[in-house]
Parts: C-alpha cells; sequence; structure tokens
C-alpha cells in the first residue's frame, strides 16, 4: 500500500468547513493516515465513561476529541 501525503501536519492551523463545529478554527493534535482523519484540538468533542482506577478514584465521564476526516478541514495560513 502506498503512502499517503497530507498537506496537512501536526500543529498546523485548520479551519472546519462541515459539521457541528463549523467555522471553529484550531491546532491539529495529531493525524492518522490509516483513516484519512485528523484529531483538532477542541473540536468534535465525545463524552467518554471510564471506570474507577487507582489514579481516578471517581470514575465518571471524561471529554475526549473524535477523528474528523481530513475532507472536513482546511489549513488556515497564520
Amino acid at each position: 500500500m502506498a503512502n499517503k501525503k497530507f498537506n496537512i501536519k501536526k500543529g498546523d492551523q485548520v479551519m472546519i468547513i462541515a459539521g457541528d463545529d463549523k467555522g471553529k478554527t484550531a491546532e491539529v493534535l495529531k493525524v492518522i493516515t490509516k483513516q484519512d482523519a485528523v484529531i483538532v484540538a477542541g473540536c468534535k468533542i465525545a463524552k467518554k465513561a471510564v471506570k474507577p482506577t487507582e489514579e481516578n478514584k471517581d470514575g465518571g465521564f471524561q471529554d475526549k476529541e473524535m477523528p474528523i476526516h481530513i475532507s472536513n478541514v482546511k489549513k488556515v495560513e497564520a
């Protein structure tokens, strides 16, 4: 399988052009080439249930950024 190349890299500023967070501008935290997706700081937040552990005695819910397809973001020149 050929390696995919994207013009968006970790640390770039991008604007969300589709979905619930349309119009937001934020930084890319991670690029997932196998899924053609990126994780953007503060966008597409989901609640994740967490069981109690030794570090987190209470458990409960945790906010987590979910991947956004790379076609739904546009690089913004800073």
